[in-house]
């Protein structure tokens, strides 16, 4: 049985730090309520404003590639994606909720960005509508509320290493030899001497 999520012990973001929202749009009179839910959150802990962005995108399966966009900015300190998947009669539900989850899940690991889920899963509308501010709570102000304790977590570990990336989201030191283009200048990768 699915109940409420823990309270959170979430401190007010980092000055400067900026926080985005992709919402998916598919079971829309749904998502909104979930998007409410998430800048409710990021309000009461003192992101609003110009500090928040909210995105939307077609639907669920959409929303790890919108988060991915958005966290290779650099301009986020945390991502929170919302959005709502309702069980019909074929697989197709099944589909969608894994590739959210796995996508979702691999931009944090690959970014370094805390990108969180709150998109409901659900086998009737009735267990969406309880999930997204009805008796079950709001996944969406969960999610929010995550975000922001994982930018704080991530900021913390960047603040003790002294990488100074603490405002809008971790940077990476410095690329890896051999792979990728030559981060100081030009797009093109260096050559090597006697290299093709």
């Amino acid at each position: 049985m699915a109940g409420i999520a823990p309270k959170r012990r979430v401190t007010p973001a980092a000055r400067g730090q900026r926080f985005a929202v992709v919402v998916a749009r598919f079971n829309e009179p749904i998502s909104k309520k979930l998007l409410d839910g998430a800048l409710t959150a990021l309000a009461n802990h003192a992101v609003g404003g110009d500090a928040v962005e909210v995105h939307w995108v077609p639907g669920s399966f959409e929303l790890p590639q919108a988060a991915q966009a958005l966290a290779r900015t650099r301009r986020f300190a945390g991502i929170v994606c919302v959005g709502t998947v309702i069980k019909g009669a074929t697989p197709h539900f099944d589909y969608v909720c894994g590739v959210a989850a796995h996508g979702i899940s691999r931009v944090g690991l690959d970014t370094g960005v805390p990108v969180t889920f709150g998109v409901i899963t659900a086998l009737t509308e009735a267990q969406a509508l309880a999930r997204s501010g009805g008796e079950v709570g709001n996944r969406g102000q969960e999610a929010a509320e995550a975000a922001l304790e994982m930018a704080a977590f991530v900021h913390a570990q960047h603040s003790r290493n002294g990488d100074g990336s603490g405002g809008g989201g971790p940077r990476r030191r410095r690329a890896q030899a051999g792979s990728g283009p030559d981060r100081r200048g030009g797009g093109a990768p260096r050559s090597r001497p006697g290299g093709k």
